[in-house]
């Protein structure tokens, strides 16, 4: 089963309020924190991922804090996810960068399980923090 942990869902809350607020300038963690009710110490573990990915940077000083690297409409709920959360693969053969089961040129289950993951991908990439943060969600598409 495909599960976002606590880290993934408040990763995306905390973009989400980045984007909120981004015409703000920078925003303090404590202020993110609050608002969000997340401890600081998880946020900052949190913001140290979303750094390394370069969503977001960070400023020095009084008015220091963080911001979005780009305009809110050019990110993805996948990428968000990705970047808390590591790989988004419904299995471990996905999960590597080159896939080392002894089974998986004959394995009946792989397309399955790569169709999952594309399916998956594809729907998270469709949602930006603009649509989420202006509640201008399309309607579940499935393919039919």
């Amino acid at each position: 089963m495909l599960k976002i942990s606590t880290k993934g869902r408040y990763a995306l809350r905390i973009m989400l309020d980045l984007a909120k607020h981004s015409e703000e300038g920078p925003v303090s963690l404590r202020t993110v924190a609050k608002r969000q009710q997340i401890t600081l110490k998880y946020m900052e573990s949190i913001m140290s991922l979303l750094l390394r990915e370069e969503l977001v940077i960070s400023t020095r000083g009084k008015s220091g804090g963080y911001k979005l690297t780009r305009k809110v409409e050019d990110y993805n709920v996948y990428e968000i996810l990705h970047a808390a959360e590591g790989n988004l693969a419904p299995v471990q053969c996905l999960a590597v960068s080159e896939n080392d089961c002894p089974l998986h040129k004959k394995c009946p289950t792989l397309p399955m399980w790569t169709g999952l993951e594309k399916l998956v991908r594809e729907y998270l990439q469709g949602f930006t923090l603009d649509m989420l943060n202006t509640a201008d969600l399309p309607s579940p598409n499935c393919g039919h």
